[in-house]
């Protein structure tokens, strides 16, 4: 029997921060706007948990079957390293979703928002469609807009408005900067794996860009989300002279771990050696999310 250790293994928690972090940030600007409410809050975030889970189960279960994940560096692969069996290991990811949906019709009977069912029923087809299925959009190089989507902009902006029932443009920023990060943890996680998915013929963005142009894309990501923030601030104060989201600029000390893993794309390492970016980029977007919404907060004093 497969003990719990390695059941949490599976679950990979070192990529959590994706589901946590756009939460944060919306139920932050939700308070912003004087909106907050921790019962929503709290539903939204078992939501966006229990997809990722769920999504992390899936992609196991998939690659596993499919035999993409017998030679791999990383977290643990429950299928591919024969620590449990497919069935059990797509029960997992079946018991996730279900989760993700009862917390997600709950939230849709106390804002009365109906729209949200048909939302919740794409992300989970979504979750599992990304390595599962005849035709996996994960292996045909549209994870990331998917991440982006889904763990970027349908997690903070819904957030937001099933608290606020509102939507304002500096909403989007917000939303934009996290799917940046969250993106960004798929294309170090791909630039990993690289050339283990060349062999496989597991076409991600990293195969079809390539090696280069994948780090390049990488260094984006991690800087747009401060740039986006300036140049939110900058709009706020000096064009239209309101208060678009904190002006209160925390989120500049997200560069201090980001340039962390920057530094280590940009010197080339492969493999085994790209794990900590991983973990980094992760860890960076909690801390901008953190960091952000503690600006937000401060904001309202």
């Amino acid at each position: 029997m497969t003990s719990l250790n390695i059941w949490m293994q599976g679950s990979r928690p070192k990529t959590l921060g994706a589901a946590l972090s756009p939460v944060i940030v919306g139920s932050a600007i939700a308070y912003h706007e004087n909106s907050f409410n921790i019962s929503l809050t709290f539903l939204a975030l078992v939501v966006s948990l229990s997809i990722q889970i769920g999504v992390n189960y899936a992609n196991d279960y998939s690659d596993g079957i499919k035999g993409t994940d017998e030679v791999r560096v990383g977290p643990v692969r429950l299928v591919g390293q024969k620590l449990a069996s497919p069935n059990a290991v797509k029960f997992a990811a079946i018991v996730s979703f279900l989760i993700a949906t009862l917390a997600g019709l709950a939230l849709t009977y106390v804002t009365k928002q109906w729209w949200l069912i048909p939302l919740g029923f794409s992300a989970i087809v979504a979750a599992w469609t990304y390595t599962g299925g005849p035709k996996p959009y994960g292996y045909f190089g549209f994870g990331e807009i998917f991440v982006f989507l889904y763990f970027g902009l349908v997690a903070v902006l819904g957030t937001v408005y099933v608290q606020t029932l509102n939507f304002k443009i500096y909403y989007l920023i917000y939303a934009i900067a996290i799917g940046s990060y969250a993106a960004a943890i798929l294309v170090a996680n791909n630039l990993r794996d690289l050339e283990k998915d060349k062999q496989v013929d597991k076409k991600t963005l990293a195969v079809f860009l390539g090696d280069k142009a994948t780090r390049m894309f990488y260094v984006l990501l991690m800087i747009i989300p401060n740039i986006l923030m300036i140049a939110l601030f900058v709009v706020g104060q000096f064009f239209t002279n309101t208060n678009l989201g904190a002006t209160i600029q925390f989120h500049l000390l997200a560069l201090i771990p980001a340039w962390a893993s920057i530094k280590i794309v940009r010197n080339k390492k492969v493999g085994k050696d790209l794990i900590p970016v991983l973990i980094k980029t992760g860890q960076t977007q909690l801390f901008f999310a953190i960091l952000v919404s503690i600006g937000l907060i401060l904001e309202t004093f």
